[in-house]
């Protein structure tokens, strides 16, 4: 029996230029969001947000995935700065106010659970090339010109030209699917930002390595 690797259970193939394409080569385009404290709207605000919501949901002509990743909030940044200014401290009275104060953060998060919470939306696009037949563009590509031709260096140039203006267009696509959701969010009162490469990479690094909370020390892309 062949054991798999880690790396075969995960559907990323790779990452770049803000997209993430999947081993069957459709493409993701991950949006983060804001929130808002629907509790302490009004009433009558709160059923706008409802139909305003309804409304963008209804305009969708794609599917889309809305992703809450719930961590344990991460303090120790913010001690390690604690510390800076206390050793650095001069006035002995602020001195002993400071590590009382860290003393203090320190023990209250310890017993108590305190959550962050980010709110992502994640749009697809498979276009038909990518998604009938199985195989990657290159291997579609290739299938269409003949074995004999496939050797020659401006063939295989050809080719990956070819890739490349399939990625780009396919990205546009992706782009347009992004904006109609971006506008959607922003009339609910929801601010959005894209993720690019770096911060795709950390999002699905943490995500399947949720007990470590630094980022890779080099990625291969």
């Amino acid at each position: 029996m062949t054991s798999k690797s880690t790396q075969d259970f995960v559907s990323i193939k790779e990452i770049r230029d803000g997209v993430v394409i999947l081993k069957d080569n459709s493409m993701r385009l991950v949006i983060l969001t804001t929130s808002v404290n629907f509790a302490l709207k009004s009433e009558d605000l709160q059923q706008a947000i409802i139909a305003q919501f309804q409304n963008f949901l209804n305009s969708l002509d794609f599917s889309v995935q809305i992703f809450i990743q719930s961590r344990r909030f991460d303090i120790e940044p913010y001690l390690v700065q604690l510390e800076e200014r206390h050793k650095s401290q001069l006035n002995e009275l602020m001195k002993i106010q400071t590590r009382e104060y860290i003393n203090f953060i320190r023990d209250f998060t310890e017993n108590t659970n305190i959550m962050s919470k980010h709110f992502f939306v994640v749009i697809p696009y498979a276009a038909s090339l990518l998604s009938k037949g199985g195989g990657s563009v290159t291997d579609k590509i290739s299938s269409a010109v003949p074995m004999s031709f496939l050797g020659k260096k401006e063939d295989r140039a050809g080719t990956a030209k070819k890739t490349e203006e399939s990625f780009l267009d396919n990205k546009i696509q992706l782009e347009q699917r992004a904006s109609v959701v971006e506008q959607g969010l922003l009339r609910v009162g929801l601010r959005t930002a894209r993720l690019d490469t770096e911060e795709l990479i950390e999002f699905y690094y943490k995500m399947f390595n949720p007990g470590d909370l630094a980022k890779p020390a080099k990625v291969t892309q």
